[in-house]
């Protein structure tokens, strides 16, 4: 059994591109470039559209990726529809779930221009609808999958934040039972000073110094909240038949210092799987990830993995750097998202050829 069928809850499959490791392989050029362009696409937010922001070279378009043992065929925008029509997808994360989202409408837009049908006043909530093929696309903004508050400290905020790992965000939770399809994807808050509590405890903690409590670190605390998440999904009555997909671990590529210190992120071309460390938190995380996936499984609904972490390593030419227009935040670098185009197109690739591989439901 491959690698992906072991994390995948699908019956297998006799033809030789559904038993396709999709997710080991490598970078190869292709000239075709993008299937949209920044001005083709109406719905790129103003942060991903790198050429609108003076990024010059374009050969950073000009791969795709090679799975080692077959290929990966290029989004179907009505493939993708005939697929959904009729149901629910919501992404549930933070502002990089939001990037692979924005990618998603660029790509389906070829087919069918959704109709804006919710925006909160904070831009984080969002609903789309396609009205020929009946189906809604949602982003659930939420910045660490369980509830969470952050400090205030003489009426200023802390950057101190406080996790409660007995309940899930209620922004995406209460909304769980009318959805099909969940992608799941979360990381990029945890980096920061974080205590987790379960009940009236604070049982760890990340980037603290405090007695009797223990510094976890990154990982455990992004573990604890990921299965907190994933039991919620299990533990939900009205969510038989859900497909349950989690993005794992989005790489960001600072050199040189880290995003407040002068870092940046100025490649143009893909790394060579030789230049990638798999031995690093990137893929620490990644793995922390397929094995909590593994864990709920066993409970018995539907759960899978995008994993793009492999991939996302060997692409530092990919993100926005200087070209991302931030009015506040000026003379910082963005490499954590992704420009629109660019390579985070191929989340979509990955998540169609998924979707395709699930049996259908009675």
């Amino acid at each position: 059994m491959t690698f992906d069928q072991e994390l995948l809850l699908i019956k297998p499959h006799k033809k030789e591109e559904d038993r396709c490791d999709l997710f080991n392989g490598n970078w190869v050029p292709d000239f075709k470039g993008s299937m949209y362009t920044n001005s083709s696409c109406a719905t790129i937010s103003t942060s991903k559209n790198c050429f609108r922001h003076g990024r010059k070279d374009r050969d950073f378009l000009n791969w795709r990726w090679k799975p080692e043992k077959c290929d990966l065929p290029r989004f179907d925008a009505k493939a993708y529809l005939d697929i959904v029509r009729g149901k629910t997808l919501a992404f549930i994360g933070d502002s990089v779930a939001r990037n692979h989202i924005e990618s998603l409408l660029c790509l389906l837009s070829q087919e069918e221009v959704p109709v804006d049908a919710y925006l909160d006043s904070e831009d984080r909530n969002r609903v789309w609808h396609f009205p020929v093929h009946n189906f809604t696309l949602k982003m659930l903004w939420t910045k660490f999958l369980v509830s969470g508050e952050e400090r205030v400290i003489n009426g200023s905020s802390s950057g101190i934040f406080d996790l409660y790992l007995d309940r899930v965000d209620e922004n995406w939770g209460r909304e769980l039972h009318g959805l099909d399809y969940v992608i799941l994807s979360d990381a990029h808050w945890f980096f920061r000073q974080i205590y987790l509590h379960k009940g009236s405890n604070v049982v760890a903690c990340v980037y603290c110094n405090v007695a009797n409590v223990t510094d976890e670190g990154v990982v455990f605390a992004l573990r604890m909240a990921i299965r907190a998440a994933l039991s919620h999904i299990n533990q939900c009555k009205k969510c038989e038949g859900m497909v349950t997909l989690l993005r794992t671990f989005s790489p960001s590529h600072f050199e040189k210092g880290s995003w407040n210190s002068g870092g940046s992120c100025n490649r143009s071309r893909p790394y060579s799987e030789r230049k990638i460390d798999l031995g690093g938190y990137e893929w620490e995380m990644r793995r922390m990830q397929v094995e909590e996936i593994e864990r709920a499984k066993r409970k018995g609904k539907r759960f899978g993995v995008v994993d793009v972490t492999k991939a996302m390593l060997m692409r530092p030419d990919g993100h926005p750097g200087a070209f991302w227009g931030n009015q506040w935040m000026q003379g910082y670098n963005d490499c954590v998202h992704w420009c629109l185009p660019g390579p985070i197109d191929v989340w979509n690739d990955l998540l169609l050829a998924l979707l395709r591989r699930l049996p259908v439901r009675a």
